[in-house]
């Protein structure tokens, strides 16, 4: 059997439920921790590892020190050999860099690594688009092709590729945005390269496809559907996207294109709200979330919008979330089903199952909505 490399960013996602809307940095990294963020990259790599440990009984991985690799590969219960030096401290793209190098000489098969399209672009620094990689999703920024759907898919589709004698590869993009830009809602998306990477069909929801504007007229008219049916009193938390955008471009109310806003009663409540103010708004009396699927991904949660997170959504209920979406970011998926992946199984689980979708002026379909892509066939 082959062995596996694993690196992990552990600052990657540090910054999304805290509205930062990004981690990279040491000033970003900074304020996101003053903010009470907790990473979280080294659990969902941990749980990308148990789930290949599942196919793997006998997996026997190399990895880096402390929390670039060790302390999840200890958590999962998986033997490791560590490799490399790591200076207490915080880690930088250079570690990220140095340990996927030193894992590629060392002769491992595949090498997970759990983070964000900034870890990303360092392991294509390190290892170029000629060996075998897989991303674990722990980044607040996924446009990146590289990533499986969930940490579980990733150990899933790690196991698969050691497991076949010909495994499937492809090449698939390494996207990064200008985090600059985006903190002041401009996305400016930068394609600096491409990975190999084990390919399957339900494993792998691709790189993210940006909307643009030709689809005016939809987009009205789902504004109009969704503000036709607003209750007085109700708090409305929007997710970002310019599908939602729509709504308080209806309202005449300036919309952050690319953070969470609130409004009530046709006024805007809070504008780029994070988490804990989230939180105070979901105590404060009734709410619904809407949301809309990321193009070409189909992620409702964990994807961008972090602020709204597994803690939001339990407060307020699953019940209380509306999936609004135009038609052709429905066809673009192809028969696959939207995604959730919070971070948290049982709000995963709780949001799964078919839901409604609203496509326009009393339009509406009935998709399914998955957390778990373990076992799916292409």
């Amino acid at each position: 059997m082959g062995e596996i490399g694993l690196v992990v960013n552990p600052v990657a996602g540090l910054g999304g439920r805290v509205g930062l809307k990004g981690s990279d940095g040491a000033e970003v990294q900074s304020r996101a921790r003053a903010l009470g963020a907790e990473p979280h990259a080294m659990r969902r790599a941990g749980t990308a590892l148990a789930a290949l440990k599942q196919q793997l009984p006998d997996l026997h991985i190399i990895t880096y020190p402390d929390d670039m690799g060790a302390v999840s590969a200890a958590e999962a219960n998986v033997p490791s050999e560590i490799i490399g030096h790591l200076p207490r401290g915080v880690t930088s793209a250079e570690d990220t860099i140095k340990a996927a190098k030193s894992m590629r000489s060392a002769g491992v098969e595949l090498i997970l690594f759990a983070g964000g399209d900034g870890t990303a672009r360092d392991i294509y620094q390190a290892v170029g688009s000629d060996f075998p990689v897989l991303g674990v999703p722990a980044g607040v920024k996924i446009h990146s092709g590289v990533f499986a759907a969930t940490p579980q898919a990733a150990g899933e589709l790690a196991a698969r590729y050691i497991n076949t004698r010909k495994p499937r590869l492809r090449l698939a993009e390494v996207l990064d945005i200008d985090e600059g830009k985006y903190r002041q809602g401009v996305l400016a998306t930068q394609l600096y390269g491409y990975l190999s990477i084990p390919y399957h069909r339900r494993l792998i929801p691709g790189a993210k496809t940006p909307s643009f504007g030709s689809e005016e007229t939809v987009l009205e008219a789902i504004a109009v559907e969704i503000v036709g049916s607003m209750e007085p009193g109700c708090h409305y938390i929007l997710g970002p996207g310019s599908t939602t955008r729509a709504i308080m471009q209806e309202m005449g109310l300036p919309g952050t294109l690319l953070g969470v806003d609130v409004i009530q009663n046709g006024d805007l409540l809070a504008a780029d709200a994070n988490e804990d103010e989230l939180l105070v708004i979901a105590k404060d009396g009734s709410c619904r979330i809407i949301v809309t699927p990321i193009g070409g991904q189909g992620f409702i949660f964990g994807r961008g919008n972090q602020q709204i997170s597994p803690a939001v959504i339990a407060a307020i209920g699953v019940g209380k979330v509306t999936i609004i979406s135009t038609p052709s970011k429905i066809i673009a998926l192809q028969g696959k089903p939207l995604l959730v992946d919070t971070g948290d199984d049982q709000v995963d689980a709780k949001l799964a199952g078919m839901h409604k979708v609203v496509t326009g002026l009393g339009d509406a379909m009935i998709y399914p909505v998955v957390s778990d892509l373990s076992g799916q066939e292409e």
